[in-house]
């Protein structure tokens, strides 16, 4: 075979594969168009087996004819086989694709109960002014949930925090002070002792204001030279953070138990500032906790020497001041669940 005719046949063969290549649309094709151009019995291996009829001469030139022959046809063979696979890959895409345009499923956050968040605003306030915080059982022994604070089984202010008994020396605790008495003898005297006391509390009550469980949050300051002024002072910084620096404090004496003297303390009604409403019953004021300095007799049951040490406590109801905070009629809102009142205090 002639150099001349190989250039010719190649030039027809080029042609008539680009021609069919432009035909193919699917991977069965495309494998009939290579058995016809490259394949064992297509032209191009035929024209290899008669390399050896050419002349010398002309041997190198007709096999860099046919190894260009073979590389244009490898090329429009490689170049529609991608394109097949990209199409299929495509139409994977498109049959598996993910509608983004769709409206997104919005992430429904809760928020804090109200009272978590009148504790944290307390702890946190009272922590940075030295105060630990400190906890306890909520299921108590009658030793120091009563007589530890200086409540014995006769006394009649037990008829004021009438309580829920498990049995005969064991209550679900009606207040915190527990914790302070628990503290008191792990410290076995020592001091200072400094510690704020939160938690869940339980009563019989059970109307608009007072519900069976609620929450407190009790103070309680032992060491050389305390004094009522540390008190007082502590007590009208907490209040001016809780409801404001323009709230009026104010101071009455009063009688607890467990201190002595006793107080109560009111701010001014934040409803008329002051002049008189349905809302602190036109007295201008409403009571929020109750506080004094130590009795005696607690530090000393609690192993103390009350001739060495003085010490000051308070105890303010979380529930009351949530409810004051965020003007809430019915403390039984706290209690039952519902999904609208809680989203008043979801944070934006």
């Amino acid at each position: 075979m002639k150099l001349s005719d190989l250039k010719e046949e190649s030039s027809k063969i080029i042609d008539e594969a680009s021609k069919e290549i432009n035909n193919v649309n699917e991977t069965a094709s495309l494998n009939e168009f290579k058995n016809k151009f490259l394949g064992k019995k297509s032209s191009l291996t035929d024209f290899y087996s008669k390399m050896k009829e050419v002349i010398a001469s002309e041997r190198k030139d007709f096999g860099l004819v046919l190894t260009s022959l073979r590389d244009k046809l490898n090329s429009l063979y490689d170049e529609k086989e991608k394109k097949l696979k990209e199409e299929k890959l495509k139409k994977k895409m498109l049959a598996e694709k993910v509608d983004i345009t769709l409206p997104g499923r919005d992430m429904l956050l809760g928020s804090k109960h109200p009272n978590e968040i009148i504790i944290d605003d307390i702890t946190s306030y009272l922590m940075s002014l030295g105060f630990s915080v400190e906890e306890g059982p909520e299921v108590e022994s009658d030793l120091n949930n009563f007589e530890l604070v200086n409540i014995p089984k006769d006394h009649p202010s037990r008829d004021m925090q009438d309580s829920f008994s498990i049995n005969e020396n064991t209550v679900l605790r009606s207040h915190t002070s527990c914790i302070q008495a628990r503290v008191m003898k792990k410290m076995n005297g020592t001091y200072p002792v400094k510690i704020i006391c939160p938690g869940k509390v339980y009563r019989r009550d059970n109307d608009a204001t007072h519900s069976h469980e609620f929450f407190q949050c009790e103070g309680l300051v032992i060491g050389e030279h305390v004094t009522m002024s540390h008190l007082l002072e502590t007590l009208t910084l907490l209040l001016k953070h809780l409801f404001g620096e323009k709230r009026e404090v104010r101071f009455r004496p009063s009688y607890f138990p467990f201190t002595e003297p006793s107080i109560e303390v009111d701010i001014s009604c934040a409803e008329c500032n002051g002049k008189g409403c349905n809302l602190c019953k036109h007295t201008g004021f409403i009571e929020v906790l109750g506080a004094g300095m130590v009795h005696p007799n607690v530090l000393r049951m609690n192993g103390y020497d009350d001739k060495k040490v003085s010490a000051y406590a308070f105890g303010i109801g979380i529930d009351r001041v949530a409810m004051l905070k965020y003007k809430i009629e019915d403390i039984k809102n706290f209690y039952t669940g519902d999904i609208n009142f809680l989203k008043q205090f979801v944070k934006e």
